[in-house]
């Protein structure tokens, strides 16, 4: 009960602040010899430790006829090291009390540890020995194997989960392919085939060096035994020259594309994507305001209309996919029985037309606002969350402690910043109309679309 006090108390005292408000995340940051970038956040309030790692590598670092590699490396990097047994890095870790997992996006791939603040040495031990002795380790059976485990993920995950196939669809429609987010993070069946031993050595090599990662330590430390700690274990690991970044042509939708995907699902959906600002550019922040006004809750435009008042569809969403090259914007609606997708589509236009021609009213903006405001200063509040930010400000705009900034770019938006943003980055004759229909249905489709026909070759 004292908690859940605390929590309103915060957030009463953040919403009702001025903009002039500042955040302050305090931190150190130092870099070893070897190039490795070490951020240390002080936090006090529980007995634990996060420890985050970001290797600046993701799926958009891979070449055409090579994809998955990021993600294969994720699987790869908890099979063991040269001092640790396969199957001890999770053993351990749990023996003390902690858990740890990964993630892969198409701008960098993550790994964190959430211990007790006496376990720290114990996961800085073991992420310094994958980045130090991975290869010491790796085999052509522990490739194969989790090349097995990635592919099976992707049949589960995407080929036969409804819908599952949805943004591999949009990503190869949205993006030239030629463009590093053509392809699905998790990549191609026939890729992940015919990667090799000698090709997965290659990427770890090139990618895998401390001067290419960035490691945040966040939660109840000591920074100045926690610095010693860190030296202690990362820097016997050899330092290599930093990859060159990403040459990536710029994304650039010059026509609207319509898509129709017959799956194994009982109901109709709808997406309509655009090409929009990279993260934490102008018009990104704005977008996400976009979203909530049309689709963030019962109380929104399109959820009162579409689910409410003419009850034609199940549920209606939108998201601004904020990424570092290029983002995309998307509205996602699912049919109720007997309705079609074209259906839909009219009246999600209507009000877009709508927001493009008139500014939402002040106080649809400030409760699109305080929504957004309540979820930052809320995940300020778990350390884990807090040092993910800490290394994703890093990484895009080489100051951890971006937070202030961030949130300032929300708190200055008017109601006419909001209808500029529809109006520019929501055209009708530059997006993508994706119809995800059941088999044999393609009538319940929005409009003649080209019929997406997924990759057979390899998935066997």
């Amino acid at each position: 009960m004292k908690k859940m006090w605390a929590q309103l108390l915060l957030f009463l005292l953040f919403t009702t602040a001025s903009p002039q408000t500042k955040l302050a995340v305090p931190y150190e940051r130092f870099i070893l010899p070897n190039g490795l970038n070490v951020i240390l956040h002080e936090d006090h309030t529980t007995p634990t430790v996060t420890v985050n790692v970001w290797y600046h590598v993701g799926s958009g670092n891979e070449k055409p006829g090579r994809t998955g590699f990021a993600h294969l490396f994720e699987h790869i990097l908890f099979e063991g090291s040269g001092h640790v047994p396969e199957g001890a890095f999770d053993e351990w870790l749990e023996t003390a009390g902690g858990n740890n997992n990964g993630s892969t996006n198409p701008d960098r791939t993550n790994y964190y540890e959430n211990i007790p603040a006496n376990a720290l040495e114990l996961a800085l031990f073991l992420e310094s020995d994958r980045l130090g002795y991975l290869l010491e380790a790796m085999s052509s059976g522990k490739v194969d194997g989790q090349r097995d485990v990635v592919k099976n993920e992707r049949r589960q995950g995407i080929e036969n989960q409804p819908y599952g196939m949805a943004f591999v669809i949009l990503g190869e429609s949205l993006y030239e392919p030629n463009h590093p987010y053509h392809w699905p993070t998790i990549g191609y069946m026939d890729d992940l085939t015919a990667a090799s031993y000698e090709d997965v050595v290659e990427f770890f090599k090139k990618y895998y060096t401390p001067s290419n990662a960035s490691l945040v330590i966040a939660g109840d430390i000591n920074p100045a035994s926690t610095r010693a700690l860190v030296e202690k274990w990362f820097s016997d690991v050899q330092g290599r020259s930093r990859p060159v970044l990403i040459d990536a042509p710029p994304a650039v939708l010059t026509e609207e594309k319509r898509v129709v995907f017959e799956d194994r699902v009982q109901l109709p959906r709808l997406y309509m994507a655009w090409l929009t600002p990279p993260s934490l550019s102008p018009g990104d922040a704005e977008l996400d305001i976009v979203a909530n006004v049309l689709a963030g809750g019962k109380n929104s435009r399109l959820y009162k209309r579409l689910v409410y008042d003419l009850q034609i569809a199940q549920d209606v969403s939108a998201f601004q996919a904020s990424q570092t090259l290029s983002s995309f914007f998307v509205i996602i609606a699912t049919a109720r029985s007997g309705h079609t997708l074209a259906e839909l589509e009219k009246v999600v236009q209507e009000e877009i037309d709508r927001l493009k021609q008139t500014a939402p009213e002040p106080r649809e903006l400030q409760r699109a606002l305080n929504q957004y405001e309540a979820g930052f200063l809320s995940s300020l509040e778990v350390v884990g969350l807090k040092a993910d930010r800490l290394n994703s400000y890093y990484k895009t705009t080489g100051n951890p402690d971006y937070f202030n900034e961030d949130l300032a770019r929300y708190q200055a938006l008017e109601p006419n910043d909001v209808r500029t943003a529809a109006l520019t980055y929501l055209p009708s004759h530059a997006r993508v109309v994706l119809s995800i229909v059941p088999q044999d249905k393609v009538e319940l489709a929005s409009g003649q679309g080209k019929k997406y026909e997924p990759k057979k070759k390899g998935t066997d």
